[in-house]
């Protein structure tokens, strides 16, 4: 006779469809957010499992291995997040930590081997996702439209972050000169 231990054991198929529908439950401890915000998270930071560990890691640590330009693209991805939270009018207070979700993202990404580890630890997507659910003040259907105070202050944190982006390349760009000089002589 089995028992309820010997049930846990035996492992299910991993279906898409499932955790399509998993992702999109609403959450008892906040708002219900788009599904297109959750299926983004879902697919930057979460979409690949690594048998037997469990580890999940998404497009954000495998597009990140494209030096220089990887986390690029992939912090670009994320201000949709950034944005989308300006229309369910998110505390600034919440903007601001959700913009340093991805610039800890960014800025850790860059660095070669351990930021390529850590772009599939830490998961900026997912917690600015989480962020947005709990602290978003209108529901979904509501959320299609923002304060221009809220608007110019996202404005800001991007511009900030794409200056960090820029000056993270210019130091790039310098290092290697001064790398290339060294050993031509």
């Amino acid at each position: 006779m089995a028992t309820s231990n010997t049930h846990s054991l035996k492992m299910k198929p991993f279906r898409f469809d499932e955790l399509a529908r998993e992702i999109t439950q609403p959450n008892s401890e906040g708002s219900h957010v788009d599904k297109s915000l959750e299926r983004l998270s879902w697919l930057m930071d979460d979409l690949f499992r690594v048998p037997v560990l469990g580890w999940r890691f998404g497009l954000d640590a495998l597009i990140g291995l494209i030096p220089g330009l990887g986390d690029t693209a992939t912090s670009l991805v994320s201000f949709y997040i950034l944005v989308a939270a300006v229309r369910y009018r998110v505390p600034k207070i919440t903007l601001l930590r959700m913009g340093l979700n991805l610039a800890i993202d960014y800025v850790v990404g860059t660095l070669p081997v351990v930021g390529d580890l850590a772009d599939a630890w830490w998961k900026s997507n997912h917690m600015n996702v989480d962020l947005l659910r709990k602290r978003a003040t209108v529901s979904a259907e509501e959320a299609r439209s923002a304060r221009m105070s809220d608007w110019l202050f996202v404005g800001g944190i991007i511009v900030g972050l794409t200056a960090l982006g820029l000056a993270s390349a210019a130091v790039s760009i310098y290092l290697l000169a001064k790398l290339f000089t060294g050993l031509t002589g």
